[in-house]
């Protein structure tokens, strides 16, 4: 069964609380410019590497019951990850409306999960 919008939306919030807390300890550590990059390397990281492991899941997406398969419900390689990871900068773009698509598409994909080929499902 697919995971609708406010499952992921929470799981959202929970990943932003993780990553935002690890990128002002990079930024504390290493200034603003290299823990600038860095965060967004660890960002980057911690999705793409997350999402593409035996858990499928990001610590949000654990917290909530649901994970990340291909359109044939299998694990997603680290390369389709990074794309969906990607993706996400043109969903947002779009002010914030290719997020909004989850609530909304058949599949409950995002413009990011139809661009990667993914979908979010419940456990």
């Amino acid at each position: 069964m697919y995971s609708g919008f406010w499952r992921r939306f929470v799981a959202s919030l929970i990943d932003a609380l993780v990553v935002g807390v690890a990128g002002s300890i990079l930024r504390a550590a290493a200034g603003d410019t290299a823990g600038g990059l860095l965060t967004t390397l660890a960002g980057w990281l911690y999705f793409s590497v997350m999402e593409s492991s035996e858990k499928q899941a990001t610590l949000g997406k654990m917290a909530l019951g649901i994970r990340v398969v291909d359109v044939d419900g299998n694990r997603v390689s680290f390369a389709r990850a990074t794309g969906r990871y990607f993706s996400k900068i043109i969903s947002a773009m779009i002010l914030l409306i290719g997020y909004i698509m989850a609530a909304f598409t058949a599949k409950k994909q995002a413009l990011h999960d139809m661009i990667a080929g993914t979908l979010v499902v419940k456990d």
